[in-house]
């Protein structure tokens, strides 16, 4: 069983093997680790854990937060694919593939930027449609964008007026890029949390712009 951990941890020498020490104290082993974000004295770091069938989760947030000034901000599991250059084997996925890119996209998007689900959205003279979603998606979809069209990408209140109430019950946070135009975007949705950190949000941007040359 794999879990994926946000960790906010001191930026000074030792604090991840502190980390990787406390952790393994508990059973689980350290597979990957992603830096999401570096700051005066912290660091945010995703790591995936591997455990013991039946390990409950409690025991890797007890043991990581018994260390000075260290804070689990979520917790999830994990199934993803493990990999060190994850984006550029979804570009080059979407470039190849003969018919269904948009698909390919959203399928794909979800492991590389650890997200629960993600669809392209459009605009068009009847209001905002789902062009594609993973599987993942949410069955009931967003019928009213306001924050449409798109000229960057933006992290989106989870709680507006706009979203649908079945994905405020899951606190879903939520984040979007102009793919292209900016009438076609590409969102993300992360039920539970945790919300988009700035850094994520240029990962993304930076994604859905490369995504848009190769589809263009």
């Amino acid at each position: 069983m794999s879990y994926l951990l946000r960790v906010h941890l001191p930026d000074r020498p030792g604090s991840l093997g502190a980390l990787a020490v406390a952790l393994g104290s508990v059973g689980a082993d350290i597979l990957s680790l992603d830096v999401v974000e570096r700051g005066n004295g912290y660091a945010i770091d995703d790591l995936v854990v591997d455990v013991q069938p039946g390990a409950l989760p409690d025991t890797l947030i007890t043991a990581a937060e018994h260390l000075d000034a260290v804070r689990v901000d979520s917790i999830r599991p994990y199934s993803g694919i493990l990999d060190t250059h994850r984006e550029l084997e979804l570009v080059d996925s979407v470039a190849t593939a003969k018919d269904d890119r948009l698909q390919v996209l959203v399928d794909g998007a979800p492991r590389v930027l650890r997200v629960g689900w993600c669809v392209v959205a459009g605009i068009g003279p009847r209001g905002a449609y789902r062009v594609v979603g993973s599987s993942g998606a949410p069955e009931t979809h967003a019928t009213d964008t306001p924050w449409m069209p798109l000229d960057k990408p933006i992290a989106l209140d989870g709680d507006a007026d706009w979203v649908p109430q079945v994905w405020r019950e899951m606190n879903t946070s939520l984040a979007a890029a102009p793919l292209g135009s900016g009438d076609r975007v590409l969102m993300l949705g992360r039920p539970g949390g945790p919300e988009f950190r700035p850094s994520e949000i240029a990962r993304l941007g930076y994604l859905a712009g490369i995504v848009a040359t190769v589809l263009s």
